[in-house]
C-alpha cells in the first residue's frame, strides 16, 4: 500500500500552533494549490484548498516561520477522520499529515514578491526542527540574485 502527497502551494493564512493536553505541538494550515489549467468559461486558474496538520517539533517550526501567501512545498499522507457535529450529522475530514515541509520563499522574498522583487532560494527542512542553511546577507544566501542577467563564463570554466 502507498499513501504519500507532495504539495506546492501558497498558504492561506498564519499557521494556528495549538497543544495537546499531553504538551504534544500541532500546527494546522490551509495551502492553495492552483489547477494544472484554467476554467473554461472564465479563464481563471482556480486552486484546491488542502488542509494541511503538522506535529511536535515540525508544528513548531511552521509556527515560527511560517506566514500567509508564503510559498511552500508539504510532504505527507492524506488521512480522513469523522465526527458527529453539535446537530448529530457525521462530518468526514480529509487532511494531509505532513512529515516534510519546505519553505521555498525566505521571509525577506515574500515581502520582496509585494514589491515586485525576485524570490530568494532559501530551503527549510521538516522533521527535525529544520532552520536556515545560509548565513551572512541575502547577497551570500541566494545565488541566483541577479538571475536574468547574462553571466561572464568562458569554456574553460565548464567541467565538460
Amino acid at each position: 500500500m502507498l499513501n504519500r502527497v507532495i504539495l506546492i502551494g501558497r498558504l492561506t493564512k498564519d499557521p494556528e500552533l495549538r497543544y495537546t493536553p499531553a504538551g504534544v505541538a500541532v500546527t494546522q494550515f490551509t495551502l492553495a494549490v492552483d489547477r494544472p489549467f484554467t476554467n473554461s468559461q472564465s479563464k481563471e486558474r482556480e486552486a484546491d484548498f488542502i488542509n494541511i496538520v503538522t506535529w511536535r517539533q515540525l508544528a513548531e517550526t511552521c509556527a515560527n516561520y511560517l506566514r500567509k501567501g508564503r510559498l511552500t512545498a508539504v510532504e505527507g499522507r492524506i488521512q480522513v477522520r469523522n465526527y458527529d457535529n453539535n446537530e448529530g450529522k457525521r462530518v468526514y475530514v480529509t487532511e494531509v499529515i505532513a512529515d516534510n515541509v519546505r519553505f521555498l520563499e525566505s521571509s525577506n522574498s515574500a515581502s520582496s514578491r509585494e514589491e515586485g522583487g525576485s524570490n530568494a532560494n532559501a530551503s527549510y527542512g521538516g522533521g527535525s526542527g529544520g532552520g536556515n542553511r545560509g548565513g551572512g546577507s541575502r547577497e551570500q544566501q541566494d545565488p541566483f540574485i541577479d538571475d536574468g542577467k547574462p553571466i561572464d563564463i568562458s569554456d574553460d570554466d565548464l567541467p565538460f
